[in-house]
């Protein structure tokens, strides 16, 4: 029988190794936890997203609202995962509640869960800042829950209808200092299909993206894991294809804050 020593030299290398490790994976589990612990990176984060849609390389970001569904957001993930694309899912905390096993998939499929409020409600969301605050937190911890990520947080937020929208203008001003205060940004888009207007085919989805994306540079796009009005799911697979014929490459905030830690 051959007695194996270990130095102590060597057990310290291997406690330092395992230390490294477990920091490491600490960060990614915790969903890029630095960008809320560290300022400076959670201002170059607000400035990012912010600065998105003015950006001239030809980036995708395709954005999905108001989910996750039952009947939808599978069958976008599936198109997704076929495609080797990753997207960014705006959810409705009460949605989350219904339907965690969905939300938990996207994540771990690699898709950024940002925030949509928690009811999709504005006389609720606005009704004062401390029932915007509580829409954002109660979405966080739906998310948290259904992902196993304590205290989470994503950092994004999507007004429902849009910060551009004339609907409720003088509160979203308010609401989006109270996001800063908040560790928050917020983002629209500058490209869609309009499957939330009117009932769309297939081929008239796509051709609407083609419109909206005309000669712009990096696109933040939106549609819906939905069937609301259109279903962008059947439309989804044509338009991936399309936007990497003219060349773009996809990206989701991820790749974001992986430039910044």
């Amino acid at each position: 029988m051959k007695i194996f020593i270990i130095s102590r030299k060597k057990i310290y290398i291997c406690f330092v190794i395992l230390f490294i490790i477990l920091i490491v994976s600490s960060i990614y589990v915790q969903g890029y936890s630095l960008v809320k612990q560290d300022s400076t990176v959670e201002d170059e984060f607000d400035n990012k997203v912010k600065e998105l849609c003015n950006r001239r390389e030809k980036v995708a970001y395709l954005t999905f609202d108001d989910g996750p569904t039952k009947n939808i957001t599978p069958k976008v993930l599936d198109i997704l995962k076929e495609e080797n694309v990753k997207a960014t899912f705006f959810v409705i905390g009460k949605s989350v509640e219904n339907y965690p096993e969905i939300v938990k998939r996207a994540y771990e499929e690699g898709h950024y869960i940002a925030n949509h409020g928690y009811s999709h409600n504005n006389e609720n969301l606005y009704k004062s800042e401390e029932s915007f605050v509580n829409e954002i937190r109660k979405t966080d911890e739906a998310i948290g829950k259904a992902i196993g990520i304590e205290n989470y947080s994503s950092h994004i937020f999507r007004f429902p209808n849009g910060f551009m929208s004339p609907l409720y203008k003088s509160k979203k001003k308010n609401m989006a200092k109270v996001l800063t205060e908040m560790g928050y940004t917020y983002i629209d888009w500058n490209s869609l299909n309009n499957d939330s207007i009117k009932k769309y085919t297939k081929a008239q989805l796509t051709d609407n993206l083609k419109k909206s994306s005309k000669g712009k540079g990096t696109l933040v796009i939106l549609m819906h894991d939905t069937k609301d009005v259109s279903n962008s799911s059947e439309a989804l697979k044509e338009s991936i294809e399309y936007l990497k014929s003219e060349g773009y490459t996809f990206e989701n905030f991820y790749n974001i804050i992986e430039k910044l830690i």
